[in-house]
């Protein structure tokens, strides 16, 4: 993971944000020995935050790894919520089961051992929050599938909106700042086709936090 934030100020914002239960500690000591890129505690403890401030009660994952993230999200919603979980690698989808289901939130969490792509076409809406964090060049496409199915007020947060391993910073910038960009790896091009899409979508406002690797957040204001 390659966080924005200095090694400093994201102990900070760690040390000063809601403390992890034992099964996140667990989960994030599994991600440091396996090298797992999740979100971090940084962003998890925001995922939560959002959506205690919608007050979700439906939430879709577009790729959920072994459960770090639904697991953050899982605590703000009600004992009638959902929160779907899609996953092609059957190893970590029966993981993230086992972590939920520690936590106490099995019987709220859907699991999706699918494309996250396919998956969205079987539910119907609406969602109050959705978590974009799949293949960087399907963003928009997946932006695209989950729109009409947020409820206004609701929210999509895409990670890696600034960096990770494959994304070029440099390239996102001059887009950023109408740089001409002659081209760009097709994971950076991704990020670019995403942010195009968001921020000229009337519907929505859209704001790029420096928290893990960055994370852009959508609002549906109507």
């Amino acid at each position: 993971m390659t966080d924005v934030l200095t090694d400093d100020i994201a102990r900070f914002v760690r040390a000063a944000g809601p403390d992890p239960d034992e099964t996140l500690i667990e989960m994030d000591e599994y991600a440091a020995a396996e090298g797992f890129p999740h979100v971090g505690p940084e962003v998890g403890a925001f995922l939560r935050f959002v959506a205690r401030l919608t007050g979700s009660e439906r939430i879709f994952e577009f790729g959920s790894g072994y459960g770090y993230s639904a697991y953050w999200f899982a605590e703000a919603l009600p004992d009638d919520g959902e929160i779907v979980l899609t996953e092609v690698d059957a190893d970590e989808l029966e993981l993230a089961r086992e972590y939920m289901a520690t936590g106490g939130y099995d019987g709220i969490a859907r699991y999706e051992h699918d494309d996250a792509m396919a998956a969205i076409d079987r539910y119907d809406g609406p969602f109050d929050v959705v978590l974009i964090d799949h293949e960087k060049d399907r963003y928009a496409d997946a932006f695209e599938a989950v729109r009409s199915k947020l409820s206004v007020g609701g929210v999509v947060i895409a990670d890696n909106a600034i960096t990770a391993g494959v994304i070029d910073f440099d390239d996102l910038l001059a887009w950023a700042e109408d740089t001409p960009l002659d081209e760009t790896n097709e994971h950076t091009q991704g990020i670019i086709d995403y942010l195009e899409t968001v921020r000229t979508d009337p519907a929505f406002e859209t704001m790029i936090l420096p928290l893990g690797e960055g994370i852009a957040v959508s609002y549906r204001v109507e």
